[in-house]
């Protein structure tokens, strides 16, 4: 028969005998018991609301520590019967578990405590705005932000604070949006940043956004300043985004603004500005932005596959080429390290080099996660070579003249679309002879889809109203943008007629060069140049 051990009472005594906080944080029912303890001296004794004694008894851990350190549990006595014996000789500061419970901690409300006042009851004011926050619907452990950010409402007629709420109610917002947006920017209460945070919502309405995003995409846990995030906005609007375009990359992307209020972005438009990209690429990288929950993670891994390029020797002009024309693929790549590539391909730098230059979408394989197979005796960088020559040869290219060594190293993308985009030449209506007269002046035309090309010819000759001829004799058109080509080809026009221009530059001369030395050269020239300039950017 098995032998059964039971406790004595003497036993059971010892085992809550001693300072009631180390007992509370060994035995769960212990400090449950001892936190109903305050919650009925703070509610049936105090006269405190319920829900704000339980409050101050369950959400204080460092009140109830201090509070208990001092009490003693022996014996003969209960948890219960210890507690309230203290408390009945030692009446507690509420302001202290209160601060605590509304989200401060003791050194941020140490300075908060009242000299002559122990009872919340006793501060009228401070009690009917706290009571206020809560029925309006913010979290009791968010208030402490608002107190600690806008104090002096807590010492005004609660019909203040109430106005400064129906202010925002009135600019649209619900009342539950007013909470979160209040809660996580309690500066506004005092008038700070009002203009930009209104402006901004009035952008949303223009664009189409119901206000019911902002309150999807703002979280209690954070703080907002929107200055910046309305700096962002008004960045972004000067990048000539179609209304359109912005509203589905607040809708996709709303952690570009949200998240560090705008910071992330800010550094990801810093850091390809340093690197080279226009005004465009920012815009299209804005409209083609990767799926992700995180700028911030999107930004380091830009920064790591920017060291990634750096350390396997790529040239510096090719870094910021590559972050131009792929920033997302940049940007969503968790890359290994270079040693590990390189064992993992058995290869040097110079080759990784070679095939991230010919196909940047190869970045994809070399992540965290996914298994790199040794490159083929072949590699890419030799197959891709091969292919570009034979192209080339194809149409009449002597191998290893310059004409042909010049294209082999303009080329881009892949090779084997190289006859397709070529061939979309003789479509539109070139011969031969003069595509092929135009791939050895110019090759990068080839780097682009065989569509685009089309689109492009298309545009310059039945809109703008120019000849294939005119195409031949200036072929680098065909590797610019039709917005750019038609505004500054429109503004020369204009120019001309105006008498401020000579009438016979090249087209190449007109083309060629960022924007700032265009206007420089030409435009400011007319008193109303900018004007103009700015008029024909929109009808573009």
């Amino acid at each position: 028969q098995k032998r059964r051990f039971y406790a004595t009472a003497t036993h059971l005594k010892s085992r809550i005998q001693g300072n009631l906080c180390g007992l509370a944080k060994i035995h769960l029912l212990v400090k449950s018991e001892a936190q109903s303890v305050l919650l009925d001296y703070f509610h049936s004794t105090r006269g405190l609301q319920f829900s704000d004694a339980e409050n101050m008894s369950k959400n204080t851990p460092e009140f109830f520590d201090a509070l208990t350190n001092r009490v003693f549990v022996s014996n003969d006595s209960e948890v219960s019967r210890s507690l309230i014996r203290f408390l009945r000789y030692h009446p507690v500061n509420e302001f202290e578990p209160f601060f605590e419970s509304i989200g401060l901690n003791p050194s941020e409300y140490s300075s908060y405590l009242p000299r002559t006042l122990m009872f919340l009851n006793e501060d009228e004011l401070l009690m009917e705005n706290y009571t206020l926050l809560c029925n309006y619907g913010f979290p009791k452990n968010r208030i402490g932000k608002i107190y600690k950010e806008a104090t002096e409402f807590f010492t005004m007629e609660s019909g203040v604070l109430k106005s400064k709420l129906q202010f925002f109610e009135d600019s649209g917002l619900k009342q539950s949006v007013v909470a979160k947006v209040i809660a996580t920017a309690p500066y506004l209460l005092t008038g700070k940043m009002n203009q930009e945070f209104i402006e901004f919502i009035e952008t949303l309405s223009k664009l189409g956004i119901k206000l019911s995003w902002l309150e999807k995409h703002i979280s209690f846990d954070d703080s907002y300043d929107w200055k910046r995030i309305w700096n962002l906005v008004c960045f972004l609007n000067g990048l000539d985004f179609t209304g359109q375009d912005l509203k589905e990359v607040f809708m996709h992307h709303p952690y570009l603004l949200f998240e560090r209020s705008g910071s992330a972005a800010f550094s990801f438009i810093s850091f390809m500005s340093k690197l080279g990209s226009t005004r465009g690429d920012i815009r299209n990288a804005f409209i083609t932005f990767p799926k992700t929950s995180s700028a911030m993670r999107f930004l380091t891994r830009l920064h790591n596959s920017y060291r990634f390029l750096l350390e396997i020797k790529m040239e510096f002009p090719d870094i910021g080429s590559m972050v131009r024309l792929h920033p997302n693929i940049l940007g969503s790549c968790a890359l290994k390290r270079v040693n590990t590539v390189l064992t993992n391909l058995n290869c040097s730098t110079r080759t990784l080099c070679k095939l991230a230059k010919e196909d940047p979408q190869v970045l994809k394989k070399w992540c965290l996660g996914i298994k790199s197979a040794p490159l083929d005796k072949e590699t890419r960088y030799v197959k891709t070579r091969r292919l570009r020559s034979k192209f080339l040869m194809s149409i009449g290219l002597v191998e290893k003249s310059k004409e042909f060594e010049k294209a082999l190293k303009l080329f881009r993308g892949r090779a084997f679309e190289l006859g397709d985009r070529f061939n979309c030449l003789i479509k539109m209506g070139l011969s031969r002879e003069k595509a092929i007269e135009m791939v050895k002046s110019t090759p990068q035309v080839l780097n682009q889809t065989a569509e685009s090309i089309e689109a492009k010819i298309s545009h310059f000759v039945n809109v703008m109203g120019y000849s294939l001829e005119d195409l031949r004799r200036h072929p680098e058109i065909a590797s610019y943008t039709i917005a750019r080509v038609k505004l500054r080809l429109l503004t020369y026009k204009w120019l001309r007629e105006e008498g401020v221009v000579r009438p016979n530059l090249a087209m190449c001369t007109l083309l060629t060069g960022p924007d700032g030395e265009f206007l420089r050269r030409y435009v400011v020239r007319h008193p109303k140049g900018m004007e103009r300039w700015e008029s024909l950017k929109k009808q573009v």
